[in-house]
């Protein structure tokens, strides 16, 4: 999940390495570091945030130098401290590593290298590598890699330099993400596209088992063997200005407020003049459609709950039954699949280990697979069978708001499609819900409109120790993404439940005053959702309604109601979830929360 970045070329490597690490450090902000080569090795970083950083920069002599590379950290094995921060170095200091993800072996190896007379200065997985090189670098340093990389075994990526040839980067992708951005005269490397966006707009997303010399006047790419491999360049469609804050206080704002347009992006080229559904990108026959016979569902966090509202709409429109499953538990479980299944793993980076590794079983176990992600040329995106992407553009905030909307969207889109190629619904029947689906922009924007509404609510709330989300049908993962969103980003205890599960053991929880959240908008269900919160009601909870403009019933139940525009049920929660974000963004910012780094997360899950 750490960030790194990697530069060379005819200018100063340390600003461009700072910027890049303002870029990526929503991916890790335990530590950081710079190391830059300036006929030595020399490295400067610390704990705590990019700032501390800068700080320590702006106090000692800055490194100079035209090559250089740079690290923001999400700690693993040992804490966040300064020893522990990246890069690391070997016993001579002259070969230096940044690295993102889990050396599942670095014990063994360091406990051989320790009697051979290596010295360690951290507790981290990553040092093992710097003197791993360090025993095979008498001869060329991407030679020496490749020696390091052949000891290793976990998930990872690592960009390598050396004072010994200080005009190359060496970077190696084993499962974690890692790019390089194409200049003019300078090349660079990352591990996410935001960091080489001031740079170039030309990058090429290193496949599995690759490794790259990056120079400043050219690139090569090998695979682990040195077997030079062609690689076709990508361009950033996202400008510069949209992975700014334009205005806003927070990432997070922005994001939510971007809503509506990152909506439209996602239904953008999906349909022809006929309304029928078009998805070139998910390169599979139609005649493979026909005849898979269950669908299973890999997610985690936030893409978990726009896979649940997959389901849904997945079952009720094509009639195939559907299960869903945290990805991290998919495995190991030893699920049933075979040529017949369709595997969905959802994932905004494209890069979370757990999804991507729940995919390659269900790839082993000869399932069909679709990844749905925001990140072209992701490891999910090019290990699976067709990708259908979500075209949510940067999504700098931590917690995710824009991804689950558009997320949602294209599982609805998908879900509609599964249903022209089955012909379980008519055309008619599938235009209407096109409609629907475009109608949802500007019913997301109505709901934005909320905002000076739960402004003057969230007070009432700053100091609660629990809340819970309840909902029904889709209700129910919008109460699940809710919750999500009040624990992430506010630290206060939440919950979400199906409804009517309260009865059995959770309503032991509420007591007077307990906020409740209630989603109850106009659906099939809608009468029982009204007998939970009489439930919840009569044990003293405070209700909180997201209800439908026009219903006059809910206001006698709830202490406090928002209205929502009237939504298809199974569209629902793209409309209903905004308030819900807005509530947990105005009650986290007056307790004085990080909204858009919150601590202990990271943006993308890279790590088991």
């Amino acid at each position: 999940m750490c960030g790194i970045v990697g530069y060379v070329g005819p200018d100063q490597a340390l600003p461009i390495l700072l910027e890049g690490l303002r870029r990526l450090e929503y991916r890790g902000y335990d530590s950081a570091g710079v190391a830059v080569v300036d006929g030595a090795v020399r490295v400067v970083k610390r704990a705590g945030k990019l700032s501390e950083l800068e700080a320590a920069l702006g106090d000692g002599e800055r490194p100079i130098g035209q090559i250089g590379i740079g690290h923001t950290r999400w700690a693993t094995h040992g804490g966040p401290t300064d020893q522990n921060a990246h890069p690391h170095l070997d016993c001579e200091g002259r070969v230096a590593v940044i690295h993102n993800g889990i050396i599942e072996n670095f014990q063994a190896l360091k406990d051989r290298l320790i009697k051979s007379g290596h010295r360690f200065s951290s507790e981290t997985d990553t040092e093992v590598v710097a003197h791993l090189v360090e025993e095979s670098s008498e001869g060329d340093l991407t030679e020496a890699v490749r020696a390091a990389v052949r000891q290793l075994t976990g998930a990872y990526a690592l960009v390598i330099l050396s004072s010994d040839e200080p005009g190359v980067i060496v970077g190696v992708k084993v499962s974690s993400p890692l790019i390089v951005g194409l200049g003019d005269g300078e090349n660079l490397v990352a591990s996410d596209i935001p960091a080489i966006m001031l740079r170039t707009s030309r990058f090429v997303p290193l496949a599995e088992n690759r490794v790259v010399e990056v120079r400043a006047d050219s690139v090569r790419i090998t695979d682990l063997d040195g077997n030079e491999v062609a690689v076709e360049p990508m361009e950033v469609e996202w400008d510069l200005a949209a992975a700014e804050k334009s205005g806003y206080e927070d990432f997070m704002l922005k994001e939510i407020h971007e809503q509506p347009v990152a909506i439209r992006d996602a239904l953008r080229g999906r349909f022809d003049g006929a309304a029928r559904l078009v998805l070139d990108d998910l390169r599979m026959p139609e005649a493979q459609i026909e005849d898979v016979d269950k669908v299973f569902v890999v997610a985690c966090g936030t893409a978990f709950h726009a896979g649940l509202v997959g389901k849904y709409a997945i079952e009720h429109w094509t009639r195939l039954p559907v299960e869903i499953e945290i990805a991290s538990e998919f495995r190991y479980r030893d699920p049933v699949l075979d040529a017949n299944t369709l595997t969905l793993g959802i994932s905004q980076s494209g890069e979370t280990i757990d999804t991507l590794e729940a995919i390659r079983h269900a790839r082993h176990q000869q399932s069909h697979v679709i990844g749905i992600t925001n990140t072209v040329g992701s490891s999910i995106a090019r290990e699976a069978d067709g990708v259908l992407y979500t075209r949510a553009g940067p999504e700098i905030g931590v917690a995710a708001t824009k991804t689950f909307a558009t997320q949602m969207v294209a599982l609805h889109v998908l879900a509609l499609y599964l249903a022209q190629v089955r012909g379980t619904m008519y055309p008619a029947e599938i235009a209407e819900y096109v409609d629907l689906l475009r109608a949802l922009p500007e019913q997301v924007e109505q709901a934005l409109n909320l905002e000076p509404q739960i402004r003057e609510l969230a007070p009432r709330y700053r100091e609660a120790r629990d809340f819970f989300f309840i909902g029904r049908h889709t209700g129910y993962p919008s109460a699940l993404e809710g919750a999500l969103k009040l624990k992430e980003i506010s630290y206060i205890h939440a919950e979400g439940f199906p409804a009517a599960e309260l009865k059995h053991g959770p309503i032991a929880l509420i007591e007077e005053g307990v906020p409740v959240v209630a989603v109850a908008t106009e659906c099939h269900v809608y009468p029982k959702i009204l007998s939970n919160i009489q439930e919840v009601k009569a044990r003293g909870a405070e209700v909180i309604a997201v209800a439908t403009e026009g219903d006059d019933r809910i206001a006698d139940l709830a202490d406090e109601v928002l209205f929502v525009p009237r939504t298809h049920e199974l569209l629902s929660p793209a409309v209903v979830t905004v308030p819900l974000q807005l509530l947990a963004y105005h009650i986290a910012k007056l307790r004085g929360c990080d909204v858009d780094q919150p601590r202990n997360l990271a943006k993308s899950v890279t790590v088991e």
